[in-house]
C-alpha cells in the first residue's frame, strides 16, 4: 500500500547461517509488524471516520500501532488491554498519546465476545481479523519475495492468526510452493488443537512469555488459517526462553518472546531450504532479558 509507506518502514533480512535469514520486524518505528496493519486499516478510513477517533484492544504491540497511526495521522486514540500487559508496551502505549484502560483477561475478553466496541465512540480496529490489516501485513511477504527471490520457506509466529493469514496470502499470489510453517509456544498451543478438531473446553491460560502470541480464539480465521498454513511448530517454553537470549547475545537481535518464536522454530525443522523466520517484534521488557540473561549464564 503505496500510502503507508511513510509511516512503515522496508525491513531488512539477516542471514543467520547458511540458508537461514531473519525478517526483522522488531525495527519498524512501534518495534512490531503492527504498524504495517494499523497504518493500512486508518488510511483507509474517510476522513470522518477516522476523526471519530481509533480504538482497538491489545497486549500491547497491536496498541502501540494504533496510538502511532492516530498519532501520525492527528487523530484521538484509545486503547483496552490486559492488565497483565507488559508495563513497557503500555507507557509507550501513553507516551503516544493515547488513553489506556486495563483490564482483568477474563473481562476483557467479555467485552471482546460482546463486541464491546459497537458501544463506543471512536471507530474500532481489530488487531487481527480486520482484512486491512491483515493486508497492510502483506507486505511482509512481498518484501521477503522481492530480496529473496530462491525463498522456499517462511516461518511466521502465529497469534490470533493475522500475520500469517497476511504474509502467506501475499507470498501463495505469487510463489504458491513457498512453504509456510505456523510456529506457537507450548505456553499457549491453541492453535494446532483448534486444526485437529479438538474442542477448546475452558479458557487456556497462557503460560509463556510470547505474550504477543496470546490472543482469543476467533473463528473467522480458521478457515483462512487451515488453506494456507502447511505445518505447525510447537516450540517448547523452555527452548523459547533460551532462544531470545541466544538470538540477543548472538545474533545481536532483541526480540520479545513473540517475536523469537520463529526463530527458535527454526531447531524444530528439518532440511535447509531458504527460509525466512519472521522476527515479528523487539518489545521485551528490560527486566524479562535480563531474567533470561541469567538463565542462561
Amino acid at each position: 500500500m503505496a500510502a503507508a509507506q511513510p509511516y512503515v518502514r522496508r525491513t531488512p533480512l539477516l542471514p543467520i547461517d547458511a540458508g537461514r535469514w531473519l525478517k526483522l520486524e522488531s525495527l519498524q518505528p512501534t518495534g512490531s509488524f503492527k504498524v504495517r496493519g494499523f497504518v493500512a486499516a486508518a488510511l483507509a478510513m474517510s476522513p470522518n471516520e477516522r476523526g471519530r477517533g481509533l480504538l482497538t484492544v491489545s497486549a500491547g504491540n497491536a496498541a502501540l500501532a494504533c496510538a502511532y497511526a492516530a498519532q501520525a495521522l492527528e487523530v484521538p486514540c484509545r486503547v483496552f488491554s490486559f492488565d497483565t500487559a507488559p508495563k513497557a508496551k503500555i507507557e509507550g502505549v501513553r507516551a503516544l498519546g493515547a488513553r489506556v484502560t486495563l483490564l482483568p483477561r477474563a473481562e476483557l475478553l467479555a467485552w471482546m465476545n460482546r463486541r464491546g466496541w459497537e458501544g463506543e465512540p471512536e471507530w474500532f480496529i481489530h488487531p487481527f481479523a480486520d482484512d486491512l490489516v491483515q493486508a497492510g501485513h502483506g507486505g511482509i511477504g512481498l518484501e521477503i519475495l522481492a530480496d529473496l527471490p530462491e525463498v522456499r520457506r517462511v516461518v511466521v509466529p502465529v497469534g490470533g492468526g493475522g500475520l500469517m493469514v497476511g504474509v502467506a496470502e501475499a507470498v501463495r499470489q505469487i510463489r504458491p510452493e513457498v512453504e509456510m510453517v505456523g510456529a506457537i509456544s507450548s505456553g499457549y498451543a491453541m492453535w494446532p488443537r483448534i486444526m485437529r478438531g479438538e474442542p477448546l473446553d475452558r479458557a487456556l491460560t497462557p503460560e509463556t512469555i510470547a505474550d504477543g502470541t496470546t490472543a482469543p480464539y476467533d473463528p473467522r480465521l480458521r478457515p483462512r488459517l487451515a488453506a494456507c498454513v502447511d505445518s505447525w511448530v510447537t516450540v517448547p517454553e523452555p527452548a523459547l526462553r533460551r532462544a531470545v537470549w541466544r538470538l540477543a547475545s548472538h545474533g545481536k537481535v532483541v526480540a520479545e518472546g513473540a517475536g523469537a518464536l520463529a526463530y527458535a522454530a527454526l531447531d524444530c525443522l528439518e532440511g535447509r531450504p531458504a527460509t525466512v523466520a519472521v522476527v515479528s517484534g523487539g518489545n521485551i521488557d528490560p527486566a524479562l532479558l535480563v531474567e533470561l540473561g541469567s538463565e542462561s549464564l
